[in-house]
């Protein structure tokens, strides 16, 4: 199957300064990527199957604020490690994309039933959040994401992914390491060993909400042994080469005793 590629056309619209904080002023250029719609023999590409064209709103430059509306959050995006714990320069390919940041702007909340729930977050902490969740946008020189407040995973003020405080129906788990040999005694390559879908239970959210707007309690607690969906989920590593696993309490199959 011919591969068809996607090109970025970068639009920067600029923006005045800002005197006060409110959701997020430009003090500088404003940069939106955009896409355009390719075509191949003809067919246009959103015609494919199994392939999304998203295409972001060019901001017009009158423009000089950004308030986050109903339950989303505005996220100052991390900048990626650009040196090994050795030392060593990593080419942008080889660079993690980020999954943190810190909240900048709230939104107002969000109304279930006849409660009106409030953002849980507040501007300045620092959190983490789903790889692929949110819109991208660039003011003044720092990544920014826009995202829903229930794609925020938790808290983590620490670089030790086990210091994570869950939010919502969120789970931490710390996995448990593969097999390293087969039953006959022969050493397993990473290739070879079977993906882990087992650990332990190390935080939990304080529950998602329910049809009147409160919380309701996890069926799991710190440390029990549970058997989690295979690929569900975000994995982590910890400094100790630990590895972690957040997702959501639903992922979470069955508790072993």
């Amino acid at each position: 199957m011919a591969a068809a590629q996607l090109t970025g056309v970068a639009s920067s619209i600029s923006a005045l300064g800002f005197a006060s904080f409110e959701g997020l002023r430009a003090s500088g250029a404003v940069k939106v990527s955009s896409f355009s719609p390719l075509k191949r023999d003809g067919v246009s590409l959103r015609q494919l199957p199994c392939l999304v064209v998203k295409a972001a709103t060019a901001v017009a430059p009158k423009y000089t604020s950004l308030k986050p509306l109903g339950d989303r959050v505005l996220v100052k995006i991390r900048t990626a490690e650009e040196k090994t714990l050795g030392g060593i320069l990593l080419p942008a390919s080889a660079q993690s994309k980020p999954q943190g940041g810190e909240v900048v702007a709230t939104g107002e909340g969000r109304t279930v039933g006849k409660t009106k729930v409030d953002i849980s977050l507040q501007n300045g902490a620092q959190v983490v959040y789903s790889k692929y969740a949110g819109t991208e946008v660039e003011f003044n020189g720092s990544s920014h994401l826009i995202l829903k407040e229930d794609d925020v995973i938790g808290i983590l003020e620490t670089e030790d992914i086990k210091d994570l405080i869950p939010l919502n129906d969120r789970v931490l788990i710390k996995v448990t390491e593969a097999e390293e040999k087969t039953a006959g005694g022969l050493y397993l390559t990473e290739a070879s060993k079977e993906k882990p879908s087992i650990g332990s239970v190390i935080a939990v959210g304080p529950g998602p909400l329910d049809e009147e707007g409160k919380r309701k309690a996890l069926s799991v607690a710190p440390r029990n042994t549970v058997l989690y969906s295979k690929y569900a989920g975000n994995e982590f590593k910890g400094p100790d080469g630990s590895n972690y696993i957040v997702l959501r309490a639903s992922d979470v199959m069955a508790i072993l005793a």
